[in-house]
């Protein structure tokens, strides 16, 4: 099942290219906002499913195209983001330590939203495709053995990037906390409708041109793992997001004006726009076209404020 938000919060559930509203099925779960009603729904699924379900087959559909999608997760409790978690196409001999990061629930976008590049000393601005877990119930030091049964669903992710801030070693808060630098969406796709997360394309175009493009198969911790160390660490609750990171040889500069598409196989398509009012320009290379280069630094920029020997 792929649910939805969609105008002003209203809970769908997506078939083919329409979205059927819910909204009915689900109000006498306890919420004052839409996290509480997801996070609810998703404790709750298995007494919810048939009747939605029933609701969805028998509804009357409205195309995806003249709806509003919003972030169908718009507040989790919790964001955690591995952190080097992918063998680059065979570029990394072994995986690196295992790591991970949080981003604040105030970051949250969905599709058709702005991503907005503040006005900061960062020496690029970064998204990374990702796929991302939502987690079905709660989760506290959890073998990897049983850590597949504590996941939802899954969605598209993008953790975007203030790289290269100062002071230096100051880095993870201000890099990846700031508003709207988690796009999420634009659906929640159960886990039964995806038959191995580890085998899934992940596809991101900037205006587009292809910049990322690589397969779930060559992250160095597997979901299992990244379950089993981030529940021993802390509890994850239903409605939690897991991003599970990225392969960064695609990785480019995000710059005014973009628009950005984020598509993981089987969970549709993630689209937002790129604002910065200061209309910072880079190089539009990726980092795999510098090192192809020989050149050992970042994409450089090349205009505007805080630009070198600008």
């Amino acid at each position: 099942m792929k649910l939805a938000f969609f105008d002003d919060f209203k809970l769908g559930v997506v078939r083919g290219d329409e979205v059927v509203d819910v909204s009915a099925v689900v109000q006498d779960i306890p919420h004052v906002g839409p996290h509480d009603l997801i996070n609810g729904l998703i404790e709750r699924f298995d007494a919810y499913r048939g009747r939605l379900e029933a609701a969805a087959a028998a509804g009357r559909g409205l195309p995806l195209s003249g709806v509003r999608l919003r972030s169908p997760v718009p507040k989790p409790g919790n964001i955690d983001c591995m952190a080097v978690n992918y063998m680059e196409d065979g570029t990394r001999t072994e995986p690196a330590p295992i790591n991970a990061f949080q981003k604040a629930p105030g970051s949250v976008i969905g599709h058709g939203d702005t991503m907005v590049l503040p006005d900061v000393q960062a020496t690029i601005f970064e998204g990374e495709a990702e796929m991302a877990i939502v987690i079905g119930k709660r989760a506290t030091n959890v073998a990897a053995k049983d850590a597949m049964g504590h996941i939802f669903g899954y969605m598209n992710f993008i953790d975007g990037s203030a790289r290269g801030l100062p002071p230096p070693s100051n880095v993870f808060f201000q890099m990846k906390s700031r508003d709207t630098f988690a796009p999420m969406g634009p659906f929640l796709v159960t886990a039964d409708e995806i038959a191995d997360p580890h085998k899934l394309q992940i596809r991101l175009t900037v205006n587009g041109v292809v910049k990322q493009d690589f397969n779930t198969d060559d992250m160095a911790h597997k979901i299992p793992r990244i379950i089993e160390w981030v529940s021993s660490i802390h509890t994850l609750e239903p409605g939690d997001v897991v991003a599970t990171g990225t392969n960064h040889r695609g990785l480019s500069a995000f710059q005014d004006g973009d628009v950005v598409e984020l598509e993981t196989e089987g969970l549709g398509r993630l689209r937002i726009l790129v604002k910065d009012a200061l209309k910072r320009t880079w190089g539009r290379e990726t980092r795999l076209d510098r090192e192809q280069a020989g050149f050992a630094t970042q994409t450089p920029q090349l205009s505007g404020k805080y630009a070198p020997g600008g």
